[in-house]
């Protein structure tokens, strides 16, 4: 959703994994992702590496040069992480190293840190699986699930193919929708209602760059990503549901600017 350019690039981001409520297996996907919105400068991973659910993530720390931070259980049972995570959180705040965050967990315990941040003018980033509480999601300027991490190249590409067989969302049969670690996309909620929001929340009467609809898109929903239905490009997702939107591209040299309107009621 948001590719790098010349201000994300000039970013610095500090990522903050919780330990307890995060996948190692997925550390290279998470740092992939947050390089997407500037550079890393910070990446840390929280927990009691003294205890053996902490033992996936010590294979990954030396491979991605991510430091681990200990935080004893002073009580059995009880979960401290989040409080060092937050505290580390805030003295990084306050020392202006950074203007992004990226906090990977899917503990609603981060909602009120996520908010105080942002608070600050800073940008948040969250990372989390699909059953994060929504108010952790919504606290963040845009939310990316685990889920849509795991997919591997070539599902999206066996999705992707839909498209360019100029099939739509009403044409594609149940043979279509396999089971993918993102689940059954047609089970997913229907995107077209959000999308169209999207645009009536851009106030323009017709053509809407792509860019700044997808702007208007996590503003409404930071959890929105093309992935969830099966699609890398918002771009994708779109001629998917060709019936209800059309695309524009522009004729100039270089890589196309890319403009989407509702498409018109027949006559």
């Amino acid at each position: 959703m948001s590719p790098k350019n010349n201000y994300t690039a000039l970013r610095k981001v500090a990522v903050l994994i919780d330990g307890d409520n995060a996948q190692p297996s997925l550390i290279a996907k998470i740092l992939a992702e947050a390089a997407k919105h500037g550079n890393i400068t910070i990446r840390r991973v929280y927990g009691d590496w003294t205890t053996p659910q902490m033992k996936g993530w010590k294979e990954s720390l030396n491979n991605h040069a991510v430091q681990p931070i200990q935080q004893f259980r002073y009580t059995v049972g009880k979960n401290s992480t989040d409080s060092a995570m937050i505290i580390d959180s805030m003295d990084i705040l306050h020392s202006g190293v950074v203007d992004t965050f990226c906090l990977v967990s899917s503990d609603s315990d981060y909602t009120r840190l996520a908010t105080r941040i942002r608070e600050e003018g800073l940008y948040v980033m969250g990372i989390g699986k699909n059953l994060t509480p929504k108010p952790f999601v919504n606290a963040c300027n845009i939310f990316i699930y685990t889920e849509n991490l795991e997919l591997s190249d070539e599902e999206l590409e066996e999705r992707e193919t839909i498209v360019e067989n100029g099939l739509t969302s009403k044409e594609t049969s149940s043979k279509d929708q396999k089971k993918k670690p993102g689940g059954d996309y047609s089970k997913k909620p229907n995107p077209v209602p959000l999308l169209k929001e999207a645009i009536s929340m851009s106030g323009e009467a017709d053509w809407i760059h792509l860019g700044a609809f997808g702007n208007y898109l996590t503003q409404l929903d930071p959890g929105f990503d093309p992935r969830t239905y099966g699609f890398r490009q918002l771009s994708q997702l779109l001629k998917f549901y060709k019936n209800h939107f059309e695309l524009r591209f522009s004729d100039k040299e270089g890589p196309s600017d890319v403009y989407v309107r509702l498409k018109p009621r027949s006559k």
